[in-house]
């Protein structure tokens, strides 16, 4: 099970169980979060348990502190200096490795002692300026390497250590209110009812259904909240599981946060200039959004048997963050085919992926989840899996209010005069006589209709009942 921050702090040693009760005790009398109550209580202050749940990966001086075998970095060394055509400084190890130059020295000590590089040039006598070049054994240990995993990069991180962090940052301990709801959620209309719902949903870190009919921003609302939990969090570049390397950053998902200090522009004192362990990398929380491309295949490890290494699975990569399973229902399995995938993940706040060598292994499930469908939820899942699942939201089509203020808005973006007048007409006639749902993506669309018609004329666009006919005559399915 996923623990608690009070049963963190227990197990740390840092709270008694008698004073966690206490804090319990208060946090139900109060309301509020269990971490305010801690704080209330003297127990800890805020910068401490800041400090607690948002621990720095501590900088490793030596190989023991990587947790990694000296026989396993000297391969990886090895098999990176082979890369660059046998011939390598300590510097570029240092980058390619993502290691501390203490670390790296360490490994060109046992390289030199075995006679798998020697020095090539050197223009003094520090070890900063020397390029090494591998030997013939050197290189024959290497290709052997290659042989194992072709694997070249970021030292991993003991699989003990990412799940130490990923449980320290959990997303469930985030501090969301009102203001934060409401500031997220700005750029869109939504109503009272909606944002009360919303709020606690994603405040508590818990599963997540959006369900209603298509247009009404569901997709949209789920991203936004989710790219605008606050919080920065360390994610490894690759981990280590049972001798098993697991590539695990994605730019295409993790966005780093700019650091002032970075290896590149760092002195060579790196134990000095270092603020947090290389191999990790600060991030924003990730949001990962997956819709009906998504398969069974994409929740598990995904081993490479060419390069010999694995690249970690979709949700895994949205840890500590937002993963949205886009249009529930469309993908090309059974519904509960990947509904059963979730089922101990969601309840026991666990995940248990398998190696190709038939180890399993255990790691916090820690994640907002969110389901977003415009099918009947009722028609997907059963009760069981819906009582897993803590908030189900119904998301409606628009009022009139909330479509004219999405309309006005949509013209304002894009620098368009908006009429009331022609509002009105728009609603009589295409929406009131059809008896058509105001959908809010109806006016985005409208207006693009009228761009696209404006652009072909060489003219200005204008929102006019003209144009509106136009638009509604190409937009609008009538039969």
């Amino acid at each position: 099970m996923a623990k608690s921050i009070g049963e963190l702090l227990v197990q740390e040693g840092i709270l008694s169980p008698t004073q966690l009760d206490e804090a319990i005790a208060l946090q139900r009398r109060a309301g509020g979060r269990l971490a305010n109550a801690i704080i209330s209580l003297g127990y800890l202050t805020r910068e401490q348990l800041h400090q607690f749940l948002y621990p720095a990966p501590p900088i490793p001086l030596k190989i023991a502190d990587t947790g990694l075998t000296d026989v396993y970095l000297v391969d990886l060394l090895l098999k990176a200096a082979y890369l660059e055509a046998g011939t390598f400084t300590l510097q570029r190890m240092a980058n390619v490795l993502s290691l501390p130059f203490s670390i790296i020295e360490e490994l060109i000590e046992l390289v030199r002692v075995d006679n798998l590089a020697a020095i090539r040039t050197s223009s003094s006598y520090t070890s900063t300026t020397q390029v090494l070049e591998l030997t013939q054994r050197g290189r024959e240990r290497a290709e052997a390497a290659f042989n194992i995993s072709l694997y070249v990069g970021a030292a991993p991180v003991p699989l003990e250590d990412y799940s130490f962090m990923l449980t320290r940052q959990s997303v469930r301990q985030v501090e969301l209110d009102k203001e934060w709801i409401d500031s997220s959620l700005k750029h869109l209309v939504i109503g009272d009812k909606l944002l009360s719902q919303l709020g606690p949903a994603f405040s508590s870190g818990r599963s997540i259904f959006l369900y209603g009919p298509p247009g009404t921003g569901k997709t949209s609302i789920a991203e936004a909240l989710g790219r605008g939990i606050p919080g920065e969090i360390y994610l490894p570049q690759a981990i280590e599981a049972g001798g098993q390397v697991i590539r695990f950053f994605d730019p295409s998902i993790h966005t780093p946060v700019e650091d002032k200090k970075t290896a590149e522009d760092c002195s060579l004192d790196l134990k000095m200039s270092l603020t947090y362990d290389p191999r990790w990398k600060k991030c924003y929380r990730p949001v990962v959004m997956v819709g009906g491309e998504l398969t069974l295949d994409m929740l598990e490890l995904r081993y490479d048997y060419a390069s010999k290494f694995y690249e970690a699975p979709i949700h895994m990569k949205a840890g500590n963050g937002v993963f949205i399973l886009d249009d529930f229902g469309r993908q090309r399995i059974e519904p509960r085919q990947l509904l059963n995938r979730w089922i101990i993940p969601l309840e026991r706040g666990v995940d248990f992926p398998s190696l190709h060598t038939g180890m399993k292994f255990e790691i916090p499930f820690d994640q907002i989840t969110v389901f977003s469908t415009n099918l009947n939820p009722l028609d997907l899942v059963d009760d069981a899996f819906l009582r897993r699942i803590r908030h189900k939201i119904h998301v409606q089509y628009q009022t009139e209010t909330e479509f004219k203020e999405i309309l006005r808005r949509i013209c304002q973006k894009q620098g368009v005069h908006y009429d009331s007048d022609v509002t009105d007409y728009l609603l009589n006639n295409h929406y009131r006589k059809q008896n058509r749902p105001l959908v809010g993506s109806h006016p985005r669309d409208l207006m693009e209709h009228i761009i696209d018609h404006a652009h072909f004329l060489n003219q200005p666009p204008e929102f006019t009942k003209v144009s509106i006919d136009s638009a509604a005559a190409n937009y609008f399915v009538e039969l």
